[in-house]
């Protein structure tokens, strides 16, 4: 009930928030004529402002009211001041709200004096510019800051809600001009003036709404995180789509009042035609307003309230296909069959174009151009599927860290390696016998063009009309997960030769597996430990061959900590208690004994670099390897002396690298400790 009552009270203020942005720009375009501001419309417009601002704190008031009940489970405690000032005082939705109502409650002070005072064009402007704080103060608290409070989160959705005000706000402005005109209190002709005012609004309003769906699609995307499969398959996915379908009806409804209403009502020739033509407009600017609220209720759920696609969990795919560019883009005639579809959607644009010149009527130019666009997708989207299972889109239950990679490896060397070869190219000892040709998940794009969901099913439930069978009676579902796990490892690993001791700025794509750990003094951690602090170089030894490196680690180590890097040391083999006592001697940074092993195998997946590609059997893994991972979880560098001799052995090319990974300014999210 509490959600429901919150869902309202934020639509409610933002509503009249809207509408008192839209309305005053509204104002601000009418012109400089004094005569504008002393009609009816603009007095009846007036009067609503002092309402609508005093309704915005009200409904933050009872939005912070059902937020707090929400999270104390207990509405008594409402009545008790001294809640709300430590939620407001502890919290940063608290502390958000409270700059959110200060704002509000200018903006009412503003409206009063505004009321009070001589209107002007200046006035307003400034009306509408202190209306636009409440609404980046709401989208501070939106899905979009809730990933990090940067101006790339924020901005794009408050600019999205600003510019819905300026369009969904100026429409009861409109209505109130257009109803003195329905009941004749104008005079009989429609004024020069009015028309004027309409044909600004008009003109503005084209731009603004694209500008709407480009910051919409600047937000949905951000959210979505490329898991647009969210779109039809999950609550926020829904909703999205009813909203861009009642956003595709109000564009229609807006271009018909645009290119038809308008002109005839500018050229109505007496009291009758001017009537009917504003009674016909009024109508449908009313539809589209009454539309426009019914979207912002929908968008107010999907912002505060709906989980966020990218989060939302996706159990049970409802279709036996899925589109996928990456899968079937270079596979035959693909491309050629997908641009002839494309180009027959492009047409509708033409006979749109071409028969509104010709004044074909409303019907048959909807008709004519929905059969191109129809006829276009059906022509385009077919070659772009590929088979789906229930399971596609499900999201790794277990996390992509070094021991799910290290036993799923386990796992593959006792069911999957006689097929699949040992490093998973398909050239196993049975792979001959089998009638399929087996893929390569080595150096082939697999696990690009499919999901782990994908990688899940087959292993679980096998291959249709292959030989791959499924192995669900025989491995747990966490068995097979980390064998997932193992087969994205394998991929990633071959992905990552393209790694070299120098990083290159800005390109964080590489996410490479997390891991637990304690050192030879007992102390635990985690990697995401130095999440946001420190940069981590992780140097895998051998003892005694990697002897003279971990001392020169040593001596600069004072340089390197400087530089605010960390150091995480992990020996490829079990140390006896005398090469222990010889590596930890005056050593300044970690040595990893309990998860050494796990670290080891899974990054020695990343061991290939361009001029070592390491294919042949079961590959080999160095005696050193060296890889740089950033502050935000990424791997960014590597350095393996048995390819690259020289490297970061030359220590102020090691720290030349560091400083550019400190001096990194582009926020991004986190690397993701789960694959996808």
């Amino acid at each position: 009930m509490l959600e429901v009552v919150a869902a309202f009270a934020r639509w409610f203020q933002l509503a009249a928030n809207l509408i008192i942005l839209g309305s005053c720009i509204f104002l601000v375009i009418a012109g400089k004529e004094k005569q504008t501001y002393s009609a009816q419309w603009v007095e009846k417009l007036e009067r609503l402002f002092p309402k609508l601002a005093i309704s915005i704190v009200i409904g933050l008031v009872v939005t912070l009211a059902t937020t707090i009940g929400q999270v104390t489970g207990d509405i008594s405690k409402l009545l008790q001041a001294q809640v709300w000032f430590d939620f407001i005082k502890d919290t940063r939705t608290g502390q958000i709200w409270a700059g959110h109502l200060v704002s509000a409650v200018l903006l009412t002070l503003f409206v009063a004096y505004l009321r009070k005072n001589e209107k002007a064009r200046g006035r307003y402007l400034f009306c509408a510019l202190i209306a636009t704080v409440p609404l980046i103060a709401d989208a501070m608290v939106s899905h979009s800051a809730a990933e990090g409070m940067t101006i790339s989160n924020v901005m794009p959705y408050a600019l999205h809600i600003i510019l819905a005000g300026v369009w969904l706000g100026g429409l009861p402005a409109l209505l109130l001009l257009k109803y003195e005109y329905v009941t004749l209190i104008k005079s009989k002709k429609s004024s020069f003036l009015d028309v004027q005012i309409l044909n600004r609004f008009s003109s503005m309003a084209l731009p603004v709404m694209l500008l709407i769906v480009l910051t919409g699609v600047i937000v949905g995307d951000h959210i979505f995180d490329d898991h647009y499969a969210a779109l039809v398959a999950t609550p926020y996915g829904w909703l999205l789509s009813a909203k861009i379908l009642l956003l595709c009806i109000i564009l229609a409804i807006a271009a018909s009042v645009r290119s038809y209403w308008l002109p005839l009502f500018a050229s109505s020739k007496d009291g009758f035609e001017t009537k009917k033509n504003a009674a016909g407009m009024r109508k449908w600017v009313r539809i589209e307003f009454l539309l426009a609220v019914v979207l912002l209720f929908i968008a107010t759920i999907i912002a505060n309230n709906a989980t966020p696609a990218k989060y939302a969990l996706i159990d049970d795919w409802p279709f036996p296909f899925r589109f996928s560019i990456v899968a079937t883009w270079n596979m035959e005639n693909v491309a050629v069959q997908v641009w002839c579809g494309l180009a027959i959607a492009a047409l509708a644009l033409i006979v749109l174009y071409l028969g509104r010149t010709a004044n074909w009527s409303l019907k048959r130019l909807i008709a004519i151009s929905a059969v191109l666009v129809i006829s276009g997708l059906a022509v385009a989207l077919p070659p772009l599927t590929i088979e789906a299972y229930p399971e596609t889109y499900l999201k790794p239950p277990v996390p992509y860290d070094a021991v799910s990679i290290s036993y799923g490896a386990e796992l593959y060397a006792e069911h999957c390696v006689d097929c699949h070869g040992p490093q998973g190219r398909g050239n196993g000892i049975k792979a001959r016998t089998l009638s399929t040709v087996l893929p390569d998940m080595l150096t082939e794009p697999h696990t690009v063009e499919h999901t782990p969901g994908d990688f899940y099913y087959w292993i679980s439930y096998g291959m249709k009309d292959t030989d791959m069978p499924g192995y669900a009676d025989q491995l747990s579902e966490e068995d097979r997960w980390d064998l997932v796990n193992y087969v994205y490892g394998l991929s990633r690993g071959y992905q990552a030769r393209i790694l070299s001791p120098e990083i290159i700025p800005n390109r964080k794509n590489i996410h490479p597996p997390v891991f637990a750990y304690t050192t030879y003094d007992g102390t635990s951690g985690v990697l995401q430990d130095y999440r946001g602090k420190q940069s981590v170089l992780l140097v895998i030894f051998s003892w005694p061959e990697s002897n003279k490196r971990i001392v020169q680690l040593k001596q600069n180590y004072a340089n390197l900590k400087a530089e605010n890097l960390a150091i995480l040391a992990v020996p490829e083999q079990t140390l006896t208690p005398d090469e222990l006592l010889e590596v930890t001697e005056d050593l300044p940074f970690p040595l990893v004994v309990d998860g050494a092993h796990e670290i080891v195998q899974s990054y020695a997946l990343s061991r290939r670099t361009m001029n070592r590609a390491d294919l042949l059997g079961r590959g080999s893994i160095p005696d050193h390897m060296e890889f740089l991972i950033d502050r935000d979880g990424y791997l960014r560098a590597r350095w393996i002396p048995l390819a690259e001799e020289t490297g970061w052995r030359n220590i102020e090319l090691l720290i030349k690298q560091v400083e550019l990974l400190n001096n990194e300014t582009r926020a991004v999210v986190a690397a993701s400790e789960f694959i996808k």
